[in-house]
């Protein structure tokens, strides 16, 4: 890691700060602002473009949550920074005048992670949207944070290259955001996820330094930086520049889709896969209400008759491809499937694969509103928690579609209710929770790709202990040690803990009756 020093820079805040510090000013169409603020504002408007700072209530409204709808909160100021100097403009002022700050790619986060503080900064970062570079020799590509996934696989498509992951919303969601979730997609099981998938980036950090990680090989002589920064949910600094890797289009790919009249059978069909030691580029399921949306919004020929279906993608060279799909079939076959097709046209296997990528805009036309966990589990527990889910669904009298990367036991359950009820708002919220603890009493997390944010922050005090916990809050003060980074997000405070009542399920605790079996 190497680290880039810009304390020079405060040295002119501290002299603007001097001088701002006896006024108070007032903002036209909000209302009156705090002496701090007031000399952030001022600060932000010397050094950054006017149109890059947003202050009016119309122009903050659309950034006040993320994709998790539910939990909203208008940001004081939303700066849309466009050059790495508007970035650390911006964090030399947070870090000066002591303003919160949210950084916020494209907004398609589901844990609150990106919801802004009425008291701070809301840094936008999607007009950092240029592909830097492309090296097809070293089968890399070098991108600021605001480049939408599927923007490179298409810019190196010509080149016979692709980036893989690809989460369901790639054409919108940013790299700098997979980076700060560690975002996934339905190919994670063989290629891994954004942290397999990334090796260098430049981070600015609110000490004012900028840290650069890893670079075009994965043969550094420094310590795992990057597995630190990939998922950290944008607590430790901006990630300002990403460097990915890139691989060979495959040359052949066949999708089987399986049909099954048993849930439970098709979860049980998931580990005879992979306990057979084949390990397909994606393996995907879907439960039979996933299936009744997805077809009827996309109209792919999903067997809406049933109740569980599985998507196999597997990939190579023709010879090994039809060898793995012709024992994935017999498999299938043997674990409960009553019907497998395979779609070997690459046409063919689009269709099949828009249809998983649809099931959660689809999932919008069953409900008013639907909450998506993500809960990652043991592939061999994947029927008994399902069963779980049933009852829990059966006792909160709300619905839920079951759509999840199967093969890394990555769940994705969807709570169908309406938010405008209070009381079927309460009761999805409470039944989320008790999924992602039913998660880890099975052995797993509170989460594989969507992060904590603010939606499962009371669950990290069930995975982890005070120890633990603690750990985690000395690590983020290396970094930031006012806490000023995305205030209030994924690790919550050991007092928070001590008013849920201390609760850690790796401590033997069992808080829902359906989990005791666990």
């Amino acid at each position: 890691m190497k680290v880039r020093h810009a304390s020079s820079e405060h040295s002119s805040l501290r002299r603007h700060q001097v001088a701002l510090n006896s006024t108070c000013f007032v903002l036209q169409h909000v209302k009156p602002i705090a002496v701090p603020n007031a000399v952030a504002l001022e600060l932000l408007r010397q050094e950054l473009p006017q149109s890059s700072i947003l202050i009016d209530r119309n122009e903050v409204e659309p950034f006040e949550t993320d994709g998790l709808t539910a939990i909203r909160e208008q940001p004081w100021v939303v700066v849309l920074a466009e050059t790495v100097a508007h970035v650390r403009s911006v964090l030399r002022v947070c870090r000066e005048c002591e303003v919160p700050l949210v950084t916020r790619g494209a907004g398609t986060g589901l844990s609150g992670g990106a919801r802004p503080n009425s008291d701070g900064i809301l840094l936008v970062m999607t007009k950092m949207n240029k592909i830097l570079d492309v090296d097809a020799a070293n089968c890399t590509a070098t991108v600021e944070p605001g480049v939408t996934n599927l923007a490179i696989s298409e810019a190196v498509k010509e080149g016979g290259l692709y980036y893989a992951p690809d989460p369901s919303s790639q054409i919108a969601c940013s790299i700098g955001g997979n980076v700060a979730e560690n975002a996934g997609g339905v190919h994670c099981l063989k290629y891994g996820l954004t942290l397999h998938n990334v090796i260098g980036m430049k981070v600015q950090t609110i000490e004012g330094d900028e840290l650069v990680l890893g670079g075009k090989s994965y043969d550094n002589a420094s310590y795992d930086y990057m597995a630190l920064f990939v998922g950290s949910e944008g607590m430790l600094g901006v990630v300002t520049e990403v460097t990915v890797q890139l691989l060979p289009i495959p040359a052949n790919q066949q999708v089987l889709l399986a049909a099954f009249n048993e849930l439970e059978r098709a979860g049980e069909c998931v580990a005879g896969i992979i306990s057979a030691g084949l390990v397909p580029a994606g393996l995907e399921m879907m439960d039979k209400l996933a299936i009744q949306a997805a077809e009827e919004y996309a109209g792919v020929g999903y067997p809406t008759d049933a109740e569980a279906i599985l998507l196999c993608e597997l990939d190579g060279c023709l010879e090994e491809v039809e060898q793995h799909a012709a024992s994935v079939e017999d498999l299938m076959r043997s674990r409960g499937a009553y019907d497998v097709s395979i779609a070997k046209e690459p046409k063919d296997c689009e269709r099949l694969w828009r249809g998983r990528k649809a099931a959660f805009p689809a999932a919008g036309r069953l409900a008013p509103d639907y909450y998506c966990m993500d809960g990652t589990i043991p592939r061999y527990e994947i029927g008994r928690v399902l069963r779980s889910i049933s009852k829990m669904s059966d006792r909160y009298g709300l619905s839920v579609a079951n759509v999840f990367h199967a093969g890394d036991g990555n769940l994705h359950p969807l709570i169908l209710f309406d938010a405008s009820d209070k009381e079927q708002m309460r009761k999805a919220e409470e039944f989320g929770g008790e999924i992602l603890e039913c998660c880890v009493l099975a052995g797993g997390t509170i989460t594989g790709e969507h992060g904590v944010g603010i939606e499962k922050i009371d669950q990290m005090c069930s995975q982890f202990s005070d120890v633990e916990l603690d750990q985690f809050h000395r690590l983020r003060e290396a970094f930031d040690q006012a806490k000023l980074m995305n205030p209030g997000k994924a690790i919550p405070t050991l007092a928070r803990c001590s008013e849920l009542g201390g609760m850690h399920v790796h401590r033997g605790a069992l808080p829902h009756p359906e989990l005791e079996r666990f």
